[in-house]
Parts: C-alpha cells; structure tokens; sequence
C-alpha cells in the first residue's frame, strides 16, 4: 500500500516500498497532539516499518510522551518495525525519566541524515 504524503507546519510524511519517515516539528503538547494523533495514528496503521524522526522538536510533555508510546505499540502490534530518531537531552532525558527507553527506543540520525521529509507531493494536515 502507497500512502498520500503527508505535508503540514508539525508534521511531514513520505512513505516507500512499505517505509514511512515521518518527521514532527514544533512542540508536542496537548493541542499538537491532538491534532496529530489521527494522522500518526495511520501511519501505525498503513507501514510495514516507521521511523518517526523527532529531531525538529523543541518541547515534548507527558502528553507529547504518551503519543510516541501509542506510535510504538500500535506499530509493533501489528508486526511493524519502529524507529525513534532523537538527539535532543532534554527529550532524551524525558524518555530516561519515564523509563521509556525500552520501548521508544531513541537513536542517533545516521550519519548524513538530514531532519524532516520531503514529499514530492503532499497534502497539507492543518
């Protein structure tokens, strides 16, 4: 299955061969995750494999956390694979708080990876 791209001011998606990258900008709080909730939600859905890039995030609260955790166990149960790129500390060192390291996962950007996707053509989610 082919996903629509994705493309908004928090959020942009593009997906391939079954591999969705989707990268989130801004801060993840209650009134973002409210809105992205239903779209990462059917990202879960629709990849064989998500790589949720968080790396353009400048804030995340428990609500924010909350929305990763959902991501990651909506993915994995349906038998995808899940991939949470982070390097910012403070979020970081949420994840380590919460003892959600297991579960999220958090890694590095390869080397050479650039923040954010950039879908051919998109439709906004605003």
């Amino acid at each position: 299955m082919q996903l629509i791209p994705r493309q908004g001011r928090h959020l942009e998606a593009r997906s391939s061969g079954g591999h969705t990258v989707a990268a989130l900008r801004g801060e993840l709080d209650l009134v973002l995750v409210r809105h992205l909730r239903p779209e990462l939600d059917a990202l879960a859905r629709e990849s064989d494999a998500l790589t949720l890039d968080i790396r353009g995030l400048t804030f995340c609260d428990a609500t924010g956390l909350g929305l990763l955790v959902r991501c990651a166990e909506r993915t994995r149960e349906r038998g995808g694979r899940w991939r949470l790129l982070c390097d910012q500390p403070r979020i970081l060192r949420l994840i380590h708080l919460t003892a959600l390291g297991d579960l999220l996962r958090p890694e590095p950007a390869p080397a050479g990876a650039v923040s954010g996707a950039a879908p051919a053509r998109a439709r906004r989610t605003e």
